[in-house]
């Protein structure tokens, strides 16, 4: 087993978890606030770097990044001036954390303007009257980041064996999963909504187009253990009884989702094949079954340095009209 993959106790650190959730919530809605919709909320994500999770450039001020970085346990922004700012990650509470990061927005020279109230989360207190301490264990945070580098290298590498619309790997903050998705490019039926603490409008746009969806959780959403899922929207006949692999994958009938605990990843012989064969094969019986043009919308894997080989339409044959080709 490689220790790039290392041991998750989500019960163990489950209130660090939570209140890392919360924070980045705060920074993903400011990052929401300024930014153009994008498709599918695209616009709001978080992407994993070597040293934590970054927002990518805001369109705020003179631009803004900001950076979870999970490694030296410190909330960092950047600004197009050249300047930065940062304060530490550390036990404190939500309402705290809200604060210093408005401060740091309004030294970088943004404007700290953000929804105050959580997403997808049960019962939830404004971010602004949540006083309630929250601690902060860094070793947990460090093998969460650990983990979610592994993750990405594997959802990255299967990412480009598709043609299609493709989503980036992303961290959704909202249920804190980071995900990849395919599309089929037909549209959707529309989406019953009702997610809690997510608007209706929100949910339906996130679901109006045919999608195969694969993501990792590190706990919660209904599981006490990390987890990776995959599901199909809209659902096709026979999809939750598919075969699918490896043979820890299960069919979860409270979430509707198929699901693998992390724990079988992470001891498999290699931890890459077991999380790709959970990848393919999900994604396989949704495309099967929903009837997707799976000539059309595939390739091989990438490989560093190796141009994948076209298969672009054939050229018409060349006719001859009077003498002219």
């Amino acid at each position: 087993m490689s220790n790039q993959w290392p041991q998750l106790d989500y019960l163990g650190w489950h209130e660090t978890c939570s209140a890392l959730h919360l924070y980045l919530q705060i920074v993903g809605k400011y990052r929401l606030a300024h930014t153009p919709w994008l498709n599918h909320s695209w616009n709001a994500t978080f992407y994993v770097t070597p040293t934590g999770l970054a927002s990518s450039p805001i369109p705020d001020g003179p631009g803004i990044e900001i950076l979870f970085d999970l490694k030296e346990h410190k909330l960092v922004g950047t600004c197009g001036h050249g300047h930065r700012a940062s304060f530490d990650l550390a036990p404190t509470t939500v309402a705290a954390f809200r604060a210093e990061f408005v401060a740091l927005v309004t030294e970088l020279g943004g404007t700290p303007t953000f929804n105050d109230t959580p997403n997808e989360v049960p019962n939830p207190v404004p971010f602004s009257e949540d006083h309630r301490d929250r601690p902060y264990d860094r070793y947990a945070v460090h093998r969460y980041h650990q983990a979610m580098v592994a993750i990405d290298r594997v959802f990255y590498r299967f990412r480009t064996s598709f043609l299609g619309k493709s989503s980036p790997v992303h961290l959704f903050w909202g249920a804190l999963d980071l995900a990849v998705t395919r599309f089929s490019g037909r549209r959707a039926p529309l989406h019953p909504a009702g997610i809690p603490s997510l608007p209706d409008d929100v949910a339906q746009e996130a679901y109006d187009r045919e999608v195969s969806s694969a993501g990792f959780w590190p706990g919660g959403n209904g599981i006490d253990y990390p987890a990776f899922y995959a599901y199909a929207y809209p659902t096709p006949a026979g999809y939750r009884t598919a075969p699918v692999q490896p043979d820890a994958a299960f069919w979860h009938d409270g979430l509707s989702e198929f699901m693998l605990p992390y724990d079988h990843v992470q001891a498999a012989p290699d931890p890459d094949e077991a999380l790709m064969a959970f990848l393919v094969s999900t994604y396989e019986a949704a495309a099967d079954l929903g009837q997707w043009d799976r000539e059309l919308l595939e390739c091989d894997h990438g490989r560093p340095r190796r141009v994948r080989a076209p298969s672009a339409a054939p050229m018409p044959a060349a006719s001859t009209v009077d003498g002219t080709v």
